[in-house]
């Protein structure tokens, strides 16, 4: 009996001695980034004027750099909203067709050169068009027409990265309306972008939906 006795110990011995190698081998694997946690953009109902006041003490430090949302007056043809930017690196397009009294998408593309995020986001608005039915169809169908033309003044924000400087810099340019940074420790993952649309002059409520979409 004595001599099972001592196996049984030796075998637990063993088992103690090898989880407290293997705890102190592999450290706890640390939480990765919490997707859509840092907002850009104003808050759902915010008044304009409370967010514009606000955005300039989330800039980084003098020589930190950081994401920031770049939101325009009026929406650009890339080229030119990339222009706006010099300076700073542009890294991802948020699109908008502009019709008047119609809610359209926000769409949100990975910028490789402007022209090919733009395609991306016809063949997103071409997907929705053929996935929904009457009204939304209508208007991811006017969206597509809209976004297929190179000139298309569809970019309503872009997310760059710079400096401190460089984002003061952008914040001085006639065509930008707001520059809001996120932390500078923060992962593109992290962002969820709402930009503040030109046609929000008092607070960030959603625009009038009631207008007729443009048929192809």
């Amino acid at each position: 009996m004595r001599p099972r006795l001592a196996v049984l110990a030796g075998c637990l011995v063993v088992a103690l001695l090898t989880a407290w190698y293997a705890g102190s081998r592999f450290e706890p694997a640390t939480p990765g980034p919490t997707p859509g946690s840092v907002r850009l953009g104003p808050d759902a109902g915010e008044a304009v004027d409370a967010y514009l006041a606000r955005i300039p003490a989330e800039l980084p430090g003098p020589g930190e750099a950081a994401y920031a949302l770049v939101q325009f007056r009026a929406g650009l043809a890339g080229p030119a909203a990339v222009d706006v930017v010099a300076g700073a690196q542009p890294v991802t397009a948020v699109f908008r067709v502009p019709i008047e009294r119609v809610q359209t998408a926000l769409r949100f593309e990975d910028l490789g050169t402007v022209d090919l995020a733009r395609n991306r986001a016809v063949a997103a608005a071409q997907a929705d068009a053929a996935r929904l039915t009457g009204r939304p169809a209508a208007v991811a169908s006017a969206e597509a027409a809209a976004l297929a033309d190179p000139a298309c003044a569809c970019v309503a924000a872009l997310v760059v990265r710079g400096d401190r400087a460089a984002l003061d810099a952008l914040g001085t340019r006639p065509e930008v309306r707001a520059v809001h940074a996120a932390p500078p420790d923060a992962r593109p993952v992290e962002l969820a972008l709402a930009p503040l649309l030109p046609e929000q002059t008092r607070a960030a409520d959603p625009l009038p939906d009631d207008g007729e979409p443009p048929r192809g």
